[in-house]
């Protein structure tokens, strides 16, 4: 059986590869897109999904399922989405110029990347009790309890919760207005 610990760590490794062929740019709107996604996903929970002031037909258990299975579909289409940008000719110039500043850049932000991603999707398994048959709680059956324990505390939904989300995507556009328009 393998680790969530190691699983976690493996695919921030891939991501960052990713990263590094892909170059910075790209891979700051995929960051832009995780945090559009984590502040989504907060704004329908907060005033749709459990909010007890509205008249929404939606009442969903924060251990469900269905809302893994909702955070996880918005969060992998927004980051799906974000990988399909389009041409940057003007930092790809630059970029040819500044090979290995573009390689080290661009795979420390696929780490974040995959930290933002991976680290989402474990914190939103962790809500809904692992449901999945091949997944389970580490807390239950592993040596690794307390390391994964303390991990969950730290993985994005957590970090960046309200308002420190919000002021997230702030910072995103004030950037993409001014680096990128």
């Amino acid at each position: 059986m393998v680790s969530l610990i190691f699983v976690f760590y493996m695919f921030i490794t891939i991501f960052a590869v990713i990263g590094a062929m892909r170059g910075w740019a790209k891979e700051l709107l995929v960051i832009f897109s995780v945090i559009l996604a984590l502040a989504l996903g907060q704004l329908v929970e907060q005033y749709i999904l459990f909010n007890p002031n509205s008249a929404s037909p939606f009442n969903i258990a924060r251990d469900s399922s269905t809302l893994f299975w909702t955070r996880t579909v918005t969060m992998l289409l927004l980051v799906f989405f974000g990988y399909q940008t389009v041409n940057l000719p003007t930092f790809a110039k630059k970029a040819a110029r500044e090979r290995l500043q573009d390689f080290l850049l661009g795979s420390v932000f696929g780490g974040i990347n995959g930290y933002l991603v991976v680290g989402s999707v474990w914190a939103y398994m962790s809500e809904a009790k692992y449901p999945f048959a091949s997944i389970r709680d580490p807390a239950l059956y592993s040596e690794y309890a307390n390391a994964a324990q303390e991990m969950i505390s730290f993985m994005p939904p957590y970090v960046l919760g309200v308002p420190g989300i919000y002021f997230a995507v702030i910072i995103a556009f004030i950037f993409i207005i001014v680096v990128y328009i």
